[in-house]
């Protein structure tokens, strides 16, 4: 995202300062007068209210005292934006506040025990897509899951090194000994899209790209099997392909397959549709010959 500079700053030049305080033949005006610095610190919000009342003028300098530059839309947009802000902060508060009244009050030991420790079953890998929150659409409630998020909800290999995501997953199962990891993809995902769109060679000024290729094989498979389909439907089937493969990367992990090889730990798929409201579940089985084979998978709608 890039931002222009602008003229219109409300500090005073290094010049003014410099100088000894005169009158001025030169008119200069910023919403009707300079503000200083002590007034700016001690002014917020109602700033604010005050910008869209003025003129918004810059009167020019004394080469061209007839010229003035008016601000552009794009800066009253942006002034329309800060105020719309408050309001959606304001909106925010009161949430957190019905939240402390009708969840955290009425369950007060329950928040307590958790202030002290945390005890969840699950490690929930999902999509940082904001229509998709584990929470809201699985119903996990404080304590019960320890989540990581991140685009397309993949899974790194081992040897690919540390990642804020196999970080999650060291504490999770090490530490806390969760029994269940979850990995959830979902439909209309762009992390695959964009993977499913890439070219061979990664862009690696794309942080992006350098994260899709991640769930290549994913996308190799879905190639493969689902090659005269449309792209959309090639997407959708690595939707559900690169959850598998994130399952497969987690048994890269010595501790994790340790632990599943022990049966002290269940690795499971997920699909989530937001188009129909749907959902898919399925379970990574274990066999003592070193195969993986998929079982309860089970449709809820």
């Amino acid at each position: 995202m890039a931002f222009s500079s602008s003229s219109l700053s409300p500090f005073p030049s290094i010049s003014s300062i410099d100088q000894p305080t005169r009158p001025s033949t030169t008119r200069s005006t910023i919403f009707g007068s300079k503000p200083k610095l002590s007034v700016i610190e001690q002014t917020h919000v109602t700033n604010l209210a005050s910008l869209n009342s003025q003129s918004l003028r810059l009167k020019a300098s004394r080469e061209s005292p007839g010229l003035t530059q008016e601000l552009t839309s794009d800066r009253l947009e942006s002034i329309a934006e800060i105020e719309n802000r408050y309001d959606v902060f304001d909106e925010v508060k009161h949430r957190f506040l019905s939240f402390k009244k009708h969840k955290y009050l009425e369950n007060l030991e329950c928040f307590q025990n958790l202030a002290t420790a945390q005890a969840p079953k699950f490690m929930v890998i999902a999509c940082a897509d904001s229509r998709v929150c584990p929470s809201k659409i699985l119903g996990f409630e404080p304590g019960e899951a320890f989540m990581v998020r991140n685009v397309a909800n993949l899974v790194p290999l081992y040897e690919n090194g540390p990642t804020e995501t196999n970080a999650a997953l060291e504490f999770a199962v090490n530490t806390l000994e969760v029994e269940n990891i979850l990995v959830i993809g979902h439909s209309c995902c762009g992390g695959i899209r964009a993977l499913m769109g890439m070219e061979e060679e990664v862009d690696s000024s794309s942080f992006i790209q350098s994260w899709v290729v991640v769930g290549k094989n994913a996308k190799l498979r879905a190639k493969a099997t689902a090659s005269k389909l449309s792209f959309d439907q090639q997407c959708r089937n690595c939707e559900k392909e690169s959850i598998n493969c994130s399952l497969l990367n987690l048994l890269t992990y010595p501790w994790i397959k340790e632990r599943v090889e022990r049966g002290m730990l269940s690795i499971h798929g997920g699909y989530y549709d937001f188009v129909n409201c749907t959902f898919e579940k399925w379970t990574l089985d274990y066999k003592e010959s070193g195969r993986y084979l998929v079982k309860d998978r089970v449709f809820w709608a």
